[in-house]
C-alpha cells in the first residue's frame, strides 16, 4: 500500500511537472521510479503504458481548445513512433546492470538540458508565419522517440525547445502538438516493451495508480503554471533530474565514487541549482518589471494622443 501511495504521488508530481512546462513527465517520473529501485526497462514501460491514458486526455484537451497542428503532429508522431518501438526493444535487451547506468546517462543529459535551456533563456520565442517542413520534424521525431523509450523519457525536452527555438509555430500549438503526437509515441513504445520483456515483467497496479495520479493532478497543473513561471519551475525540475541521475551513476559499478566523492559532488550540484533557481528568480523579475514599464508607457502615449487636439 505504501509504494502504491508513493508511485501515485509520483505520477501526481510528474504531471504538475510536464503540464506547467509541456515536457518532462516521462523524465521526472522515470527517475523517480529508478530512484526507489525499479528496473530501467520495466520503469520505462510502466511510465508509457501511464502516458497512453495520460497523453489521450491531454490531447483531447488541447484539441479542444484548439491548441493543435495536425499536420505538424503527422510529420512528428509517426516517425516518433518508429523511433520509440526501436528504444523499446533496444532498452530491453539490456541487462539491468548495464541498463541503468546508459538510462541515466540519458537522464543526466536531458536534466542538464531543461535546466541550462530554463535558466538561461527561459521560454524561447521566434517569428512565427514559417511552415515546419517534413525534413526537419520526421528526423527530430524519430531522434525523440527514441530517446523517450530508452531514457523512459524525452519526447518533451527533445521536441517541444526544437520546435519553440524554430519559431514557425505558435507556443501553445507546439505544445499541444507535441502532447497529441506522444500519443502515438506512447503506444509505439509500449509495444515494444512487450514484445521485448513481455507483460509479465510489468505490474498493471503501478500504472493505474499512476495514471490516476496524473489526471488528479492535471488541473491544478493548469492553474499551476499561472502563479509559478515556466522558468523557475524549469530550473527546479532540472536540478532534481541532474541530482538524482548524479545519484544513479555514482553509486553504479561504472563508477562506484567512495562516500566522499558522492558527497563533494552532491554539495556543488546542490550549489549550482541553488544559484539557478536564484538567476531564474531575478531574471524572472527584471522581465515582468520591464514589461509593467512598457505597458505604462504605452498606455501614457495612448492617453497623450487622445488628449491631444485634432
Amino acid at each position: 500500500m505504501r509504494a502504491l501511495i508513493l508511485l501515485g504521488l509520483v505520477g501526481f508530481a510528474a504531471q504538475l511537472v510536464d503540464g506547467s512546462l509541456g515536457m518532462a513527465y516521462g523524465v521526472t517520473s522515470t527517475t523517480l521510479l529508478l530512484a526507489i529501485g525499479t528496473n530501467p526497462a520495466a520503469a520505462s514501460a510502466t511510465i508509457h503504458l501511464a502516458e497512453i491514458g495520460t497523453t489521450l486526455a491531454s490531447g483531447v484537451s488541447h484539441w479542444r481548445f484548439d491548441n493543435i497542428d495536425w499536420k505538424v503532429v503527422a510529420k512528428i508522431g509517426l516517425p516518433g513512433a518508429v523511433g520509440a518501438f526501436a528504444g523499446a526493444t533496444f532498452l530491453s535487451g539490456l541487462s539491468t546492470e548495464v541498463a541503468a547506468p546508459v538510462m541515466s546517462i540519458i537522464l543526466l543529459a536531458l536534466g542538464v538540458y531543461v535546466l541550462v535551456r530554463f535558466t538561461a533563456f527561459g521560454l524561447p520565442r521566434g517569428n512565427l508565419g514559417k511552415p515546419l517542413r517534413k525534413r526537419f520534424l520526421a528526423p527530430l521525431g524519430l531522434v525523440a522517440g527514441f530517446v523517450d523509450a530508452t531514457g523512459g523519457g524525452g519526447w518533451g525536452p527533445v521536441g517541444t525547445p526544437a520546435i519553440l527555438a524554430s519559431g514557425r509555430l505558435a507556443p501553445r500549438k507546439v505544445i499541444g502538438s507535441i502532447d497529441a503526437s506522444e500519443f502515438l509515441v506512447a503506444i509505439a513504445a509500449s509495444i515494444g516493451f512487450f514484445v521485448g520483456i513481455g507483460s509479465e515483467n510489468i505490474d498493471f497496479s503501478w500504472v493505474a495508480v499512476l495514471l490516476l495520479g496524473g489526471v488528479i493532478a492535471a488541473p491544478i497543473a493548469a492553474w499551476l503554471v499561472r502563479h509559478i513561471p515556466p522558468r523557475i519551475l524549469g530550473s527546479a525540475v532540472g536540478g532534481v533530474i541532474v541530482l538524482t541521475n548524479v545519484r544513479t551513476l555514482l553509486r553504479s559499478d561504472w563508477v562506484d565514487a567512495s562516500g566522499g566523492v558522492q558527497a563533494a559532488a552532491y554539495i556543488i550540484i546542490a550549489a549550482i541549482w541553488a544559484a539557478a533557481i536564484a538567476y531564474s528568480l531575478r531574471e524572472y523579475r527584471r522581465d515582468r518589471d520591464n514589461e509593467a514599464v512598457e505597458v505604462e508607457f504605452k498606455r501614457s502615449g495612448e492617453q497623450e494622443t487622445a488628449g491631444s487636439p485634432s
